[in-house]
């Protein structure tokens, strides 16, 4: 059975909801399903449905980057929509499902994020072109799930309530000593000293991103009250009022989720207060893209709530609240993509347009994987006393 003749069945069994057109790469055309939304989708490798029937995760990224597999009708959006509508969360053919399991058992037993790796992991994403970041995130590069109160919000505006909801968790008073994990461009950590007169650490692995917080915290004359580092969070010593970490978790790794909170805990003063907010699965524990990771963030993981929960109680620690953000990411997805293809042709001349094709590869696959394959993101807060905070969550909601 030829592999072009299994892709045709699975296809024949599964599309029912919309219809995909599929032009080979002999220019022959096979239609599946019926009625709206219509997509069609070329294949112009001869080689390329074997590799689907294998490995469709990184078989399609890699056609997509390299154009062997096009979408003309529609974008690769409406393909994923298209895909997700009937594969569902399901792998369908059973060598996709065995291909998952491995990758789950892989990510288990593997050592990933170690101290010697950690930075080059973190380097390979956040030090590319300084400009990048700025052609279609918000002003302050906010580089992770906004907080959309209304779908009229604008990705900036969404941008400052994330950032306001996250001040309110922290339940901030003056004087205090707040540590950010992973603080990224430092608009958290320059937002939460001028809001809250606290004084601010923020830890990131990117030399781009500690150069630019830096620069942004002298801008601001906020920069006798935040300080930015190179360092990795396992080798801070200090102690601190309050934890935060947006968007870092993601890059821990399944093997060191309890070396993770048992570091956060002995950093944390005994009355102190963490928050936690990272992308995470509700479909329960997952292998991940192997494209995502091998092209976008390697030694990435998309956390469970229960991988989670086990470590911070093995940890000792209180979870005080938990939060679970539906669609916020996919909306905020769909916005950065939207920036990113309206300034396609300045990314291209940055890089290139296999580049270009990469980046929305990853965006498109991602808002669609938040819309429809159980991705959300956490907010989850933390404390070492189970009264540290108030009994209710009426404060989240009050203005700081």
């Amino acid at each position: 059975m030829t592999a072009l003749f299994s892709l045709d069945r699975l296809l024949t069994r599964h599309i029912a909801a919309g219809s995909l057109t599929l032009v080979g790469p002999d220019a022959g055309v096979r239609r599946f399903g019926r009625g709206a939304p219509e997509v069609t989708i070329e294949i112009k490798d001869r080689n390329l449905a074997q590799k689907l029937m294998l490995a469709p995760d990184i078989a399609l990224g890699e056609a997509y980057m390299d154009g062997s597999f096009t979408v003309a009708s529609g974008d690769v959006y409406d393909f994923f929509d298209l895909c997700f509508a009937n594969f569902g969360r399901g792998y369908g053919h059973w060598l996709w499902r065995a291909g998952a399991m491995a990758r789950r058992l892989q990510k288990r037993i593997g050592r990933s994020n170690s101290l010697s790796a950690a930075p080059d992991e973190i380097r390979s994403h956040y030090d590319l072109s300084d400009e990048l970041y700025s052609l279609f995130l918000d002003s302050e590069r906010q580089y992770s799930c906004a907080y959309y109160l209304t779908q009229e919000d604008t990705l900036e505006r969404a941008q400052e309530q994330k950032l306001a909801h996250l001040a309110a968790k922290l339940m901030l008073r003056r004087g205090q000593r707040v540590l950010d994990i992973g603080c990224g461009w430092g608009g958290l950590a320059l937002y939460l000293a001028r809001v809250a007169d606290v004084e601010v650490t923020g830890l990131t692995l990117s030399q781009a991103q500690c150069d630019h917080a830096r620069r942004r915290a002298r801008e601001t004359g906020l920069d006798n009250r935040v300080r930015f580092v190179l360092r990795d969070y396992r080798e801070e010593t200090a102690c601190y009022d309050r934890i935060i970490s947006v968007g870092m978790f993601e890059h821990v790794g399944y093997g060191r989720y309890c070396e993770f909170f048992g570091k956060l805990r002995d950093l944390l003063v005994d009355d102190g207060v963490a928050l936690m907010d990272t992308t995470g699965s509700a479909a329960g524990p997952g292998a991940g893209s192997p494209w995502i990771e091998k092209y976008i963030f390697p030694g990435g993981h998309v956390p469970a709530l229960s991988e989670i929960a086990s470590a911070i109680e093995r940890a000792g620690l209180f979870a005080t609240d938990i939060e679970i953000l539906r669609l916020h990411y996919a909306e905020t997805l769909r916005m950065w993509r939207r920036r990113f293809k309206n300034n396609w042709s300045r990314v291209a001349e940055i890089y290139d347009d296999r580049f270009c094709r990469m980046w929305d590869f990853y965006l498109a696959s991602c808002e669609a994987g938040f819309r429809h394959s159980g991705l959300v993101d956490f907010h989850i807060q933390l404390a070492k006393r189970i009264d540290a905070a108030p009994l209710t969550r009426d404060y989240m909601y009050r203005s700081i």
